[in-house]
């Protein structure tokens, strides 16, 4: 350790340090482009410059490391100065068009600028003039007469993903950036560049000119592309998800995800196939119907059948919670015959952040009592059942189970089928009861990820069940539900419900006490009936997740 002076204020630091880590550290914020916490240092924006006692010259706060004693001036004149020239030279040909650029309100180049810089430009010849409208690959655009040349795009690509797609070329201010000869961006990570990227010149194509920053709401949410869970922010507009970023947690994700959880991950609560509202088939087909004639129609049927003519399909796509309380209600129906289909694609996995597991709670649905205790009840042994007529009726919680050849064909030989559904899918054809499920993006809940952390997701989306929870809430609570932002009275509400509540009113139906006004209520109950959650609650599992305790896996359903 050793003693450092920032601004007249004194720290002790690692000795190991650089100046910028170091103020970082102490919530000292020196301006810098080129510099990333997971990059390597390029040292070539300058905007970074500090002075240091007894050093002739500004030295770069992201390369010079601390020694004991050190005395930095991270605002004196010299700095303010010399700053102000990096930034008039950064900007001479950096072109005029903040108000089409997708990076404004959020463009590091146009928050330094404002902050930092002089406010005019001596530079009276005409800027350099580079390509535009540039496709790097199939998810990327690049604007190059945008580009700073802070190398963060070509570090991630060589560091991070260890694939050399991105180089400069050129010299001086006819400087491009451009994929190696004969390749494309086209890596399982390459729009973590658009992230990196501290102005618009990489953009992404499917985002392009949607939104303004300022026009969304951004929520805190977790990718449901794989069991990683990798931290994100969802951003809204008029009820419709544009866009998902990641959201930094050294535990799980760093600062990065995948193209494939970023692009497709969230296309089905925007897609047209949604379901948006109860159905029972009727005649031979399925007609819409209002939830009480839904919820009468399957425990009616469930009734009929013996309880051990029953079986259920939990899901690693639901949270903790659906798959608990449909756990506790095969329990309070005496039905054991319980477990889920996993989705598994060795191919698609690697080293860095995807996983061959690709739905986001399988962890936590074994641990709840979506499991089988033998390979007599397994999945697989269910279905067998379902051939041989032993299992007529089946309850299948938010997953298409019909996408298995195997299910598909056996699903014809029950009597009674009863699915949750967010979208059309194939496993309604077959279906006699369908409820209409909201999807990750429009409930609270949790996941369990494949190493055992617990994290929350929240609502970005409104659906018609929000606005009832809503109605006669106290004002305190309205900001917790996020009610004050447009996206709560903007746009198509759907009347779809959180598969918790939908299990909770058929429990009740079945004449089951349970007292659930919300989903904390079902983890808490989780957390004290499975020693695995012990000790966690909705408040301590923070914003980055807390971890099970995996000793101890034993599960307890409470009748």
């Amino acid at each position: 350790m050793v003693k450092i002076t920032i601004d007249e204020k004194q720290f002790e630091v690692e000795n190991n340090l650089t100046i910028i880590q170091a103020a970082r550290q102490n919530g000292i914020h020196i301006p810098h482009f080129c510099w990333h916490p997971k990059l390597s240092v390029s040292g070539n924006c300058r905007v970074c410059l500090v002075e240091v006692e007894k050093m002739p010259k500004l030295v770069i706060a992201c390369a010079t490391q601390v020694t004991d004693g050190m005395i930095i001036q991270t605002n004196s004149g010299r700095v303010v100065k010399a700053r102000n020239a990096v930034l008039e030279f950064i900007l001479i040909n950096h072109p005029l068009d903040c108000p089409i650029c997708d990076e404004a309100g959020e463009c590091k180049l146009q928050d330094y600028a404002y902050k930092y810089s002089v406010g005019e430009s001596r530079f009276e010849f005409d800027k350099v003039r580079k390509p535009k409208r540039v496709e790097l690959g199939p998810n990327v655009m690049l604007d190059t007469e945008r580009c700073i040349m802070c190398s963060r795009c070509i570090r991630f690509c060589d560091e991070i993903v260890n694939k050399p797609q991105l180089v400069f070329t050129q010299r001086g201010d006819h400087v491009e950036l451009t994929t190696f000869q004969g390749q494309k961006l086209d890596n399982d990570y390459s729009m973590n560049v658009i992230d990196l990227c501290p102005v618009g010149a990489l953009t992404s194509k499917d985002f392009r000119f949607k939104a303004r920053v300022w026009d969304m709401s951004a929520t805190d949410s977790v990718c449901v592309g794989c069991s990683r869970g990798c931290n994100t922010k969802m951003w809204v507009r008029n009820n419709e998800i544009l866009r998902l970023t990641p959201r930094f947690n050294s535990s799980v994700n760093q600062y990065w995800m995948c193209d494939h959880g970023r692009l497709n991950s969230f296309k089905n609560v925007n897609a047209a196939n949604r379901v948006n509202a109860p159905m029972f088939r009727k005649d031979g087909m399925l007609i819409d119907v209002g939830w009480d004639e839904a919820m009468a129609r399957a425990t009616s049927e469930l009734k009929s059948f013996k309880k051990n003519e029953i079986a259920a399909f939990g899901s690693a796509h639901s949270t903790n919670e659906d798959n608990y309380l449909l756990a506790k209600l095969m329990n309070h129906m005496g039905v054991h015959r319980i477990d889920f289909v996993p989705h598994i694609e060795d191919a698609k996995q690697d080293s860095l952040l995807i996983k061959a597991d690709k739905t986001p709670n399988s962890t936590g649905a074994r641990l709840v009592g979506i499991k089988s205790d033998t390979d007599e009840y397994s999945y697989r042994a269910i279905i067998d059942d379902i051939r041989n007529g032993k299992i007529k009726a089946l309850y299948v919680l938010d997953d298409d189970i019909a996408v298995v050849p195997e299910i598909a064909e056996v699903l014809p030989k029950l009597e009674f089928l009863v699915i949750h559904a967010s979208n059309e899918n194939q496993t309604m054809k077959y279906a006699d009861v369908v409820f209409a499920s909201s999807t990750y993006a429009e409930k609270h809940g949790t996941f369990t990820n494949f190493e055992g952390r617990v994290q929350k997701n929240k609502p970005a989306v409104s659906t018609l069940e929000h606005d009832r929870v809503l109605d006669g809430m106290p004002l305190s609570r309205l900001d917790r539900f996020g009610a004050h932002n447009d996206r709560w009275t903007k746009g198509i509400k759907r009347d779809t419900r959180a598969s918790w509540r939908i299990i909770n009113s058929i429990a009740a139906i079945l004449g089951a006490k349970w007292k659930y006004n919300k989903c904390e209520d079902v983890f808490n109950e989780i957390a004290s009936t499975n020693s695995s959650f012990y000790g966690l609650t909705y408040e301590n599992i923070g914003v980055t997740g807390a971890m099970i305790q995996k000793s101890q896996e034993q599960v307890t359903v409470r009748s």
